[in-house]
């Protein structure tokens, strides 16, 4: 199950790559085509769906690699048994805020499929189709969430614990004369 979860991990945070790739492409495309007198039309609502596709595929892989915002200020200062007590309850109160998000998210969605809602640029497409990134994006974050917290009840260390506790070891080889 741990393979299965980190490559689901790894091909968000790939995807959010490939998206943030596309932007690039598309930018310069639009610049190059500029200069010989073409247009790029709905360049800005394709790079505007990518943005959000990137943000949103990638939080999995930001909070497991300790990168995401976190009360980690407060926690690390406490002993060990209060931080863990203090985890459990930050990853618990995550878990309930990303499981609302998710189901906003996917709420939101279904109902601009309902309603046939149309984007409203130049590329005129059903808006639930870019916007399912957000959909898939916040599943994959909450599955991330719910799988810390499990690691931790079960008594073990969080990914985003280890790579933080990486990234100080090499901070430490790296201030080393």
């Amino acid at each position: 199950m741990r393979r299965l979860l980190d490559r689901l991990y790894a091909a968000s945070a790939w995807l959010a790559a490939a998206c943030l790739a596309s932007i690039a492409l598309t930018m310069l495309a639009q610049a190059g085509m500029r200069e010989v007198g073409l247009l790029l039309r709905g360049a800005d609502d394709i790079v505007g769906w990518l943005c959000a596709a990137s943000a949103f595929l990638a939080l999995a892989a930001t909070f497991r690699h300790g990168e995401l915002v976190r009360v980690g200020l407060i926690i690390d200062r406490l002993p060990p048994a209060a931080r863990r007590r203090a985890e459990l309850a930050a990853l618990g109160a995550a878990v309930l805020t990303v499981g609302y998000i998710l189901w906003a998210a996917v709420s939101f969605v279904y109902q601009s499929w309902q309603f046939d809602e149309v984007a409203q640029g130049l590329i005129q497409i059903p808006i639930w189709m870019p916007q399912l990134s957000f959909v898939i994006g916040a599943l994959i974050f909450f599955v991330a969430v719910c799988d810390e917290f499990v690691v931790l009840i079960a008594g073990g260390t969080p990914a985003y614990r280890k790579a933080e506790q990486a990234h100080r070891a090499g901070a430490d080889l790296e201030e080393a004369p």
